[in-house]
C-alpha cells in the first residue's frame, strides 16, 4: 500500500502536536524523495535542501574527519527527521547524510518551510515540543558515551530501537556504522552482541535482523548489570 505525504507526517514526531491543519499546508509543499541503499542525500556543507522525514527505510547523518575518519552521528529510523536544525537555522548542511537501506522521505522543501515558519508563530511553537524530544534524545546519547559500558551501549540501542511486526528488530545499517554511532570500535561492537548473545539476550538471524529474548535482563544489562547473576 503506498503511503502519502501527510501519513509521514503525521507519525513524525517533529510534527506530532502540530495543528492537522497546519501540517496539511507544509504537506502541500512537500515532495516525495526516494533513494536507494548507499545513495548520498546531501554532503556536509552543501545548502540546506529543507527537512526530510524518514516514511520508510534508514539514514546515517555523519561527519567526516580530515583523514577522512567517519563519525556517524544519528541513526535515522521512520518518523524521525533530520537536516531540521540547518532548515530552521538557515546555516549549510553541517553533517552529511546517507541512505542505509533503500528509504523513502518526505522532503518539505527550504524556502517552502522558512515562509511556513516566518508566517506562522503558532505552528513554531507546535514544534517545540517535537524539538524537545530531539534534545532529550541527544542527551540521552551523550549520557551512553559517558556513562554507560560497551554492553550498556549496545543493550540500549537493541531496546530503543524500533521493532518490526514479528518482534525482531532489524539493524538500522552496517555493524561498523552502529559502533560508530556508539563510539566504539567494530571489534568492540561485535565481541558485546556476542556477549549478550551468548547470555541469551538476544538471538541474531539473518539480514540483520536481532530478536530481544530478554527485554528485562537486556535492560539491566544496559543498566550496567552485567554479567548478571
Amino acid at each position: 500500500m503506498k503511503i502519502t505525504v501527510d501519513e509521514i507526517l503525521s507519525r513524525c514526531q517533529l510534527f506530532a502536536q502540530v495543528d492537522p491543519v497546519r501540517r496539511n499546508r507544509l504537506a502541500q509543499v512537500a515532495v516525495i524523495r526516494k533513494f536507494a541503499k548507499g545513495t548520498h542525500v546531501f554532503h556536509e556543507g552543501d545548502p540546506c535542501p529543507g527537512v526530510y522525514v524518514v516514511g520508510s527505510g534508514s539514514v546515517r547523518v555523519f561527519k567526516t574527519g580530515p583523514g577522512g575518519k567517519e563519525h556517524v552521528l544519528h541513526m535515522i529510523g521512520v518518523g524521525q527527521t533530520f537536516a531540521e536544525v540547518a532548515a530552521i537555522g538557515g546555516f549549510p548542511c553541517p553533517a552529511s547524510a546517507e541512505a542505509t537501506a533503500a528509504t523513502t522521505t518526505v522532503l518539505i522543501p527550504y524556502h517552502a518551510f522558512r515562509t511556513a515558519i516566518s508566517d506562522d508563530h503558532q505552528l513554531c511553537l507546535e514544534m517545540m515540543a517535537g524539538l524537545s524530544y530531539w534534545v532529550k534524545h541527544l542527551i540521552g546519547l551523550m549520557e551512553d558515551i559517558v556513562l554507560r559500558d560497551a554492553t550498556g551501549r549496545v543493550a540500549r540501542f537493541l531496546l530503543d530501537s524500533q521493532a518490526e511486526r514479528d518482534g525482531t528488530i532489524r539493524l538500522p545499517g552496517l555493524k561498523r556504522h552502529i559502533a560508530s554511532h556508539l563510539n566504539l570500535t567494530s571489534e568492540t561492537f561485535s565481541r558485546t552482541l556476542s556477549r549478550l548473545i551468548e547470555a541469551g539476550l538476544v538471538v541474531e538471524h539473518a539480514n540483520g535482523r536481532v530478536e530481544l529474548c530478554d527485554r528485562p535482563r537486556l535492560q539491566a544489562a544496559s543498566e550496567g548489570f552485567f554479567p548478571l547473576l
